[in-house]
């Protein structure tokens, strides 16, 4: 069959070549949106130099890919520049990055040969660096820890700057490291949050206030899999610290390492990688080039009971056009990419022709992949729902985002349909289809 799908995408950011994988350094600075991310421009296998890209946007919808800023060319960050944050003052961007470093020699890596810095850089226009400043290195970490410490966050509070490291024992439990500082640049050891869910490591910690409740968002290594829980190879999720509950905060195949940051308007916005390492699925775009994207933007907002709700940002809804009303039983064809919106009650089908069916029955909803070559190695995921009163999907050339109950339960994944044209189905659904038209990316190099 000729192919009518190159994979690129329309709505989501990716390489043009090379491997994505973390966002980093998220931020509105300077008049415009920051997105960072880690970048392996040598390879779509992400082989080669660990970077830093970088794209910015003065309105979420058009978007300048400005190139490599940040390489691995000091001995403190010579096998990767790993992740981090940005952090806004006094007009200057601060940017906060794990440096790593591998000797040589007999070493696992998790308890010797491997050096974790945490590295400082400053900017005034986003993708011009200052010179490096190393801030902390694995004598400055508690004797605990293995060497598997890394991802700053760093943020403002009652006078002090506060950052968090996620960390690894030497005993494989997974932590978060607190640290303080009342210039940026001196680091002074505070306290370790520890888990108790079975994972051995704690990735890209984030700390942040949402509706008057604190969060700390993570990516845990290990925990144990479940039908409806951390079903992937590693997942993410954010717990409400002051209730010591954990919830994911994506089912879906293609979803690690997210971001939070302030829009100038109030808005908390969460950003993350839709993909995940060591899958045993794949991407087709892979012997094209380039592999991997970054989610939608989400404006988040809590619910009480610590509920975090996702939406896609508002910008977007300006790329809709050709509305199309869609009724309980009916069949229309559209173009990726397509957003639907519905109102459901009761048990409800969605269904993309020989592609994927989204499917709640009684209290479970399920995204499942009925075609082989569009979910390449994905199958099924589940989430256990009480009820579910609408749905809202955001259908890409080579990827989606399902919206379920306002986005209090979210599910992304990569597809790899052949044609753009899609027939949509819905059964028990009410509701709208909108083609879209697509975001704007300009590259500097």
């Amino acid at each position: 069959m000729q192919m009518k799908n190159d994979f690129r995408q329309k709505l989501h950011l990716e390489p043009v070549s090379g491997w994505l994988n973390d966002p980093n350094g998220l931020c509105f600075f300077n008049g415009g949106y920051h997105v960072y991310f880690q970048y392996s421009p040598d390879s779509a296998e992400g082989k080669g130099r660990k970077c830093w890209g970088h794209w910015k946007s003065p309105d979420l919808l058009h978007w300048q890919f400005t190139g490599t800023v940040l390489f691995p060319d000091t001995p403190d960050d010579r096998s990767g520049v790993y992740s981090g944050c940005g952090f806004v003052k006094d007009n200057t961007l601060y940017l906060f990055y794990t440096g790593n470093v591998k000797e040589e020699g007999d070493h696992d890596y998790i308890t010797s040969g491997r050096g974790a810095n945490v590295i400082l850089v400053t900017t005034a226009d986003g993708h011009n660096m200052s010179g490096k400043r190393v801030l902390l290195r694995n004598s400055d970490y508690p004797d605990y820890c293995s060497c598997h410490v890394r991802d700053p966050k760093v943020w403002e509070e009652n006078g002090m700057y506060h950052m968090v490291l996620g960390a690894r024992t030497l005993d494989n439990r997974g932590c978060v490291l607190y640290y303080v500082s009342d210039d940026l640049a001196d680091w002074k050891y505070d306290r370790t949050l520890y888990g108790n869910d079975g994972s051995y490591m704690w990735e890209c910690p984030d700390e942040f206030t949402l509706g008057g409740r604190r969060f700390l968002s993570i990516s845990p290594q290990g925990l144990p899999h479940e039908k409806y829980f951390s079903q992937n190879v590693y997942s993410s999720g954010h717990l409400d610290i002051d209730k010591g509950v954990y919830t994911e905060w994506d089912k879906g195949f293609d979803f690690y390492a997210p971001q939070t940051f302030d829009a100038p308007d109030g808005r908390k916005i969460l950003i993350g990688w839709e993909g995940i390492g060591d899958i045993p699925y794949s991407n087709p775009t892979t012997p094209l080039g380039w592999q991997h994207c970054l989610t939608l933007p989400r404006e988040l907002s809590a619910r009480e009971y610590g509920v975090i709700l996702q939406t896609p940002v508002r910008e977007l809804e300006k790329l809709r056009r050709n509305e199309t009303t869609i009724k309980s039983s009916d069949t229309v064809k559209t173009k990726l990419p397509f957003e639907l919106t519905g109102k459901a009650a009761g048990n409800f089908t969605v269904t993309f022709e020989n592609i994927l069916t989204l499917e709640y029955r009684e209290d479970e909803f399920s995204l499942t992949f009925t075609s082989d070559s569009a979910g390449c190695g994905r199958d099924v995921r589940y989430a256990k729902l009480a009820d579910c009163g609408d749905i809202r999907v955001i259908a890409d050339t080579a990827s989606l985002e399902v919206y379920l109950n306002g986005g209090g339960t979210v599910m992304s994944a990569r597809m790899y349909p052949a044609d753009t044209d899609v027939t949509l189905s819905v059964n028990g659904v009410n509701g709208t289809v909108y083609e879209l038209d697509g975001i704007e990316v300009i590259s500097d190099e």
